[in-house]
């Protein structure tokens, strides 16, 4: 897998995610909360399987091996 999630995308994807899996797990939101899974392995491992679809890179030139 070639990162192609860099910088602030990054971090916006793990906060967003973290944030609906707390919501979720409190119960303050239904169950589709528990999709900040997503954002949460997409950030963590800087690929986005629906940004390889589409050609599109956040990720600086030196982060893509």
């Amino acid at each position: 897998m070639k990162a192609n999630v860099g910088g602030i995308d990054r971090v916006l994807r793990i906060l967003v995610g973290l944030v609906l899996l707390v919501l979720a797990a409190s119960g303050t939101v239904g169950w589709w909360g528990w999709l900040g899974v997503v954002p949460l392995v997409t950030g963590l491992l800087r690929f986005c399987p629906l940004y390889s679809l589409l050609g599109f890179r956040t990720c600086p030139l030196e982060l893509r091996k």
